[in-house]
Formats: structure tokens, sequence, C-alpha cells
């Protein structure tokens, strides 16, 4: 029973923290009306980062030379896809598809995998690969991208995204969790920072509801939801934390309608959808299989 109840209270900890991570979404939308895009990215995260570090300044000094580097390097990559990701937010009147070509990055991650070292995409992927194609089509074909390069931004970022999801996976076995977030998220303010200090200019006086934007993205969209995470990736398996994360771009899309009166086509929706259900096919593909094998097996032996 216990067993049952820690996976439960670890799906709920994985759901609080997707859902958090879609109100980011929001929260960031509404804080780069007055800040600079990349001065708020630099700010957000170097305050979360400062927030993590009383946790795991321990596992800093204990940690090797070696793997402080590689934590610095895997920060350079998710920082360049957060600084894409956020110019996409800045520039796109659409949050909710911006959000589903997100997701793709964990599309992407197959083939990345098979660049970089030769490991071939499973059965699954390639199932799920037309639904995804299909789906950006149509947004392509709803949105208009030859007007708004929003979405080409969005999908740019999903890319770099999916490279460090790669090299993350292999440095989170030899470095603590909370310590690898710690140095990730420093590494992305300090680009944004350096960024915003070489080409962008800070406004004179900013409103006080702004810095409330600013505060509820640094403390809850972005230290309280990766301490979630980490917390509840810990309590379940691997492939049940990947799909309940898929659940973030329908949060968001619910958000952006809810807060941002967006609107959202026919077309909108079924592309949104169709992304979905790649993103499933790609996550679960291969368990649907072998059901479908089971019951064919079953079937068979009947007749």
């Amino acid at each position: 029973m216990s067993l049952f109840s820690r996976l439960g209270r670890a799906e709920l900890l994985l759901i609080s923290s997707t859902f958090i991570a879609s109100l980011g979404w929001i929260f960031s939308k509404e804080s780069i009306a007055y800040l600079p895009i990349f001065g708020f990215i630099g700010l957000r995260f170097l305050v979360a980062s400062i927030c993590l570090l009383p946790f795991c300044y321990g596992d800093f000094t204990k940690t090797r030379k070696k793997n402080l580097v590689k934590g610095f390097s895997t920060g350079g990559v998710l920082g360049s896809a957060i600084l894409l990701w956020i110019y996409a937010v800045s520039i796109s009147e659409n949050l909710g598809e911006g959000a589903f070509i997100m997701s793709l990055s964990m599309l992407f991650v197959p083939l990345v995998a098979w660049v970089l070292a030769s490991e071939k995409p499973k059965i699954s992927f390639w199932y799920s690969l037309p639904f995804a194609i299909s789906g950006l089509i149509l947004l392509s074909e709803a949105s208009h991208w030859h007007q708004s390069g929003s979405q080409l931004w969005f999908l740019s970022a999903a890319s770099m995204l999916a490279v460090h999801f790669y090299f993350n996976s292999h440095y989170a076995k030899r470095i603590p969790v909370l310590l690898l977030t710690c140095i990730q998220l420093f590494c992305i303010g300090l680009m944004g920072i350096v960024v915003s200090l070489c080409y962008e200019v800070w406004p004179v006086s900013v409103p006080h509801v702004i810095w409330v934007w600013f505060a509820l993205s640094a403390l809850i969209a972005t230290s309280l939801r990766y301490v979630l995470q980490t917390q509840g990736q810990k309590g379940t398996t691997t492939s049940n934390a990947a799909m309940i994360m898929i659940l973030e771009p329908v949060f968001t899309l619910f958000l952006s309608i809810l807060w941002l009166a967006e609107d959202i086509s026919f077309y909108k929706v079924i592309a949104c959808t169709l992304i979905l259900i790649a993103i499933v096919i790609n996550k679960s593909g291969n368990k649907i299989l072998e059901i479908y094998s089971r019951i064919k097996g079953v079937s068979t032996r009947k007749v």
C-alpha cells in the first residue's frame, strides 16, 4: 500500500510541476511586456539558481571539476534553447501552439541520438513521425508561417532542447540532480545577462506589477517547478514522468485561451491533437505494440 502511496504522491508532484511550467508561459509573457526579454531571462534564472544553491552547495564542493565543466557545458546548450524560446514567446500571439511545438523536443531526441551516437530510433518513433509532420503542416497553414516566424523560432528552440536532453541524460548520472539543475539555471541566467547588456536597453521605470510577474516566474515557475519535478521523478519511472510532462502544452493551451484570449481555430485544434498523439505514440508506442501483439495472439489461438 505504501508503494502505491509513493507513486501517487510522485505523480501528483509531477502534475503540479507541469501545471506550474505552463503557468510560467503566462508569467513570462506578462513580464516581458516591460522588461527586456533577455534581461528578464537572465535575472529570472540567476535568482532561481541562487534559491537552489543552499540545497546543493555541499555537493558542489565534493563534485569533481571535470563533471562540473560538463554540467556548465550542458547549461550552455540549455541556455541557447531558452534564449530562442523567450524570443519566440516575445513575438508570438499563440502561446498554446508554441507549447505544442516545444513539446516536439522529446520527439527530436531519438534523431539527436542517431546522429551523435548512431543509436537507431525505436519503431515507435517512426510510427509517431507522420502525426508530428501532419500537425506541423496544419499549424503552418492555420498560422501563416510566411507572415510570422515565431513558430520557426519555437521549432529551433525545441531542436536545441532535444540536444540538451541527450547530453543531460548522460551527465545526470554523474552529477547530483539538484546541483546539475542549479548549475544549468546559473548558466542560463549568465547568458541572458550578457546578451542583454550587449543588445538591450533597460526601461527607466518598471511598473510594480511587472516585478510581481517576475517574482512568480523566478520563484514559482522556475525554482519551485524544478524542485517538484526532481522530487517527482525520484518516485516514479522515467516513462511515467515523460507521459505526465506531455500535459504541459495542454495546460498552456487552456491557460492562453483563458488568460490571453488566444484565438484557437479548428485547424489548430486538430494540429495540436496530432502533435500530442505523436508524442504519446513515441513515448508508449512499444507498449501499445506489445498489447496489440498479445491481443492478436489470443485471437489467433481462439481461431
